[in-house]
C-alpha cells in the first residue's frame, strides 16, 4: 500500500466503549463551553508532491457530474455527496472488500463510492431512489460488468429477492455480502431496522451515518437517556463497532453535524438470543420503553400482572422496581421468556 494513503483510523487501535462514551460527552461539554472541536479520528498523511489521485471524485467533478443530469442536491432525499475519495477508501476498507464480494450500496449518487468498490473487485447491487442519479452511475460503470443499478427506494425494496438471484449466479452460498455506504441520515433508523435481521444473507453491514447517531448505537450504556430500544435491537442482530469520524466538511452540500462510520457485524440467526418470538419480544422491549419513567411492572401490565412481573424480575437477579433502561439485552430475553404467554 502506498505509504501516502495511510490514514490514523488504520492504525489506531478500535476504541472502547468507555473511551468512546467518555470522549462523546466531552465533546458536547467543550461544545456548550465554546471549546473548539478536533477531529482525532480522521487524520490523513498528505499525499507526496509526485502522488496521482485514482478517483477524480472531488468537488468540481461532483457538480460537472451532477450538471450533466441537470441535478442539484435535493434536500427531500437528504443528498450529501462526499468529496473525499480517500474516505470512500476507508469507508471500503472497513467492510473488509476483497476481490470476488457482493457489496449492496444505498444511494450511490455520482458513483464516487461505487467506483472505490469496483476497483476492489466487488461486484455491486446499487439501490437508488433518484433515477437520475440512478442513470447518471449506470453510464459510468457501464463497461464495468460488475455492477447492477435498481431505481427503487431501500425501505421499500425487496432485498431478499433481488440478492437471492445474485446468489447462484455471482457468488458462492457459503459467503455472506456486504452492506456498504453513505446513506441519507434521515433514513438511517429505517435501513438499520432492514438489514440487521438478514445475518442469513449479509455478514456485515458499513455505514455512514450521523455522528452522534453512530455513538447512540454503538455506545448503549445502560442509565441513560441515550440507552433505547434500538440499542436493544441493534445487539440482539449484530455487533457494533464505531470506526472513524467524518468531518462534515468533506460533504456537499455540507450538512449541519459530522458523520461518522460504524460497522454492524452480523449474528446468524442460529446467534440470536433464544426468544420464542421475535416479534413478541421487540414489543415487549418497546412498549417497555413506551413509559420509559415507569417501573416495568406498571408499564407491561399488557402483558401479565405486576405481581408476575415483580416475581420474574426477582428471579433474574433484578429489583422488582426495575425500569427499562436499567436491563441489558441478556436480561429482556430472560424477562420476555418468563412473562410472555404464547
Amino acid at each position: 500500500m502506498n505509504p501516502s494513503s495511510l490514514c490514523s483510523v488504520q492504525t489506531f487501535p478500535p476504541i472502547s466503549q468507555s473511551a468512546l462514551l467518555y470522549r462523546h460527552r466531552k465533546l458536547a461539554h467543550d461544545s456548550t463551553a465554546g471549546v473548539r472541536r478536533r477531529a482525532p479520528y480522521l487524520v490523513c498523511a498528505e499525499r507526496s508532491k509526485g502522488a496521482s489521485m485514482r478517483s477524480a471524485d472531488d468537488y468540481h467533478a461532483t457538480l460537472k457530474a451532477l450538471k450533466s443530469k441537470g441535478r442539484f442536491p435535493r434536500k427531500s432525499l437528504g443528498q450529501h455527496y462526499m468529496l473525499n475519495s480517500e474516505i470512500n477508501d476507508q469507508l471500503a476498507g472497513a467492510a473488509g472488500i476483497e476481490q470476488g464480494d457482493v457489496v449492496l450500496e444505498i444511494g450511490p449518487g455520482t458513483g464516487s463510492l461505487t467506483n472505490v468498490l469496483l476497483n476492489s473487485g466487488a461486484f455491486v447491487l446499487a439501490v437508488e431512489k433518484d433515477k437520475h442519479m440512478a442513470a447518471l452511475v449506470s453510464e459510468r460503470f457501464s463497461s464495468s460488468g460488475k455492477l447492477k443499478v435498481l431505481t427503487e427506494d431501500i425501505v421499500k425494496c425487496h432485498v431478499r429477492s433481488h440478492m437471492s438471484s445474485l446468489v447462484g449466479s455471482t457468488y458462492s452460498k457459503s459467503r455472506n455480502a456486504k452492506v456498504v455506504a453513505n446513506i441519507p441520515f434521515n433514513i438511517s433508523t429505517d435501513v438499520i431496522k432492514l438489514f440487521l435481521p438478514m445475518g442469513d444473507i449479509f455478514s456485515e453491514v458499513v455505514l455512514l451515518l450521523q455522528e452522534e447517531t453512530a455513538v447512540r448505537l454503538v455506545v448503549s450504556s445502560l442509565r441513560t437517556p441515550e440507552y433505547r430500544p434500538i440499542n436493544v435491537f441493534v445487539n440482539f442482530y449484530s455487533e457494533p463497532e464505531y470506526k472513524f469520524k467524518v468531518p462534515r466538511t468533506n460533504f456537499f452540500p455540507q450538512p449541519n453535524v459530522d458523520a461518522a462510520v460504524v460497522s454492524f457485524k452480523l449474528k446468524q440467526p442460529s446467534e440470536y438470543p433464544h426468544v420464542s418470538s421475535t416479534k413478541s419480544f421487540f414489543s415487549m422491549v418497546n412498549s417497555a420503553f413506551n413509559e420509559k419513567r415507569k417501573m416495568l411492572r406498571k408499564s407491561l401490565q399488557h402483558i401479565c400482572t405486576s405481581l408476575e412481573i415483580e416475581e420474574a424480575l426477582t428471579s433474574i437477579g433484578l429489583l422488582a422496581t426495575s425500569r427499562p433502561e436499567e436491563l441489558t439485552l441478556d436480561d429482556f430475553v430472560k424477562l420476555h421468556n418468563l412473562i410472555a404467554k404464547e
